[in-house]
């Protein structure tokens, strides 16, 4: 049976394991680390101390990008010793917040990571097909009788990225802004400039991963599908009419303008404390 792995902040249980039963340990995380990583890339570890009813020692919270993976290290880890004397328990997380379900995209350095170890590093590879300076081109005006006010560094960049031996090829175009003061130097403006460059190319190079998904067989091989129900109108633009595009007076920036990159995993850690108290009963 196949997988679909996508290029976003992995949701849903089968994705969690909740590990109890830690012992204290100068390097838990580090430890956990070691163990869980066999099984499949990460995307997160937290290690957390029990409430206080609960008893002495530690939890954890791993998140895989992959439901097989996480399975795997369930069956595997689950009544085991790992790093410590006594034996761990580790299950699926079952209670998690509304929240969670949302959709989060996952930020450029995530979605390299995932790339990397789906599909090698030479596997995929991109390039920037524009990066262009937008500030006031969405009618930014200066309000009268304000010596100072911060103004906005905003620039533009649309992004390409391809898997060559799958014959797919993404586009992403994402905005990038910074704030500079009135009266600032120089050196401010210019630190300003490529703070805005950098997120304007992290973002689009997330939004170009958000059109592709990975199909991860039941062997272990990997096939990558373009996702079209995520295409947008400036995908079907050529390059000379993308650079055309961001030069007219009239642009609406807030179409390019995405969340920043990568929220936060939303976990409720009191719906995990709660779990965890309710495993400890029935154990």
């Amino acid at each position: 049976m196949a997988e679909v792995v996508e290029f976003r902040v992995p949701t849903g249980s089968a994705r969690t394991l909740l590990v109890w039963g830690l012992e204290p340990n100068p390097s838990l995380e580090h430890s956990l680390f070691s163990v869980f990583s066999r099984f499949g890339l990460l995307y997160s570890l937290r290690a957390h101390s029990n409430a206080a009813v609960a008893g002495p020692g530690f939890y954890a919270v791993v998140k895989f990008y992959s439901a097989a993976d996480a399975s795997r290290a369930q069956r595997a880890c689950h009544g085991h010793s790992l790093f410590q004397e006594a034996p761990v328990k580790v299950c699926l997380c079952t209670k998690q917040s509304g929240f969670q379900q949302q959709v989060l995209a996952l930020s450029s350095t995530k979605c390299q990571e995932l790339a990397n170890h789906y599909l090698g590093f030479s596997g995929w590879s991109s390039r920037i097909l524009t990066l262009q300076n937008v500030s006031g081109l969405d009618g930014e005006r200066k309000e009268v009788g304000k010596p100072s006010q911060r103004q906005s560094v905003k620039f533009l960049c649309a992004m390409e990225v391809t898997v060559p031996s799958h014959g797919v090829c993404s586009r992403g175009v994402a905005l990038g802004e910074a704030d500079v003061e009135d009266g600032e130097g120089p050196l401010q403006f210019l630190t300003a400039t490529r703070r805005a460059q950098k997120l304007a190319v992290g973002k689009a190079l997330s939004s170009s991963f958000q059109k592709i998904l990975l199909v991860v067989l039941e062997n272990g091989k990997v096939t990558v599908e373009y996702n079209c129900c995520q295409e947008e109108p400036t995908d079907l633009l050529t390059e000379e009419e993308l650079k055309g595009l961001i030069e007219v007076n009239d642009l609406s920036l807030e179409q390019f303008d995405l969340d920043e990159e990568e929220g936060e995993e939303v976990l409720s850690d009191l719906s995990l404390e709660e779990e965890l108290l309710q495993l400890a009963d029935a154990s």
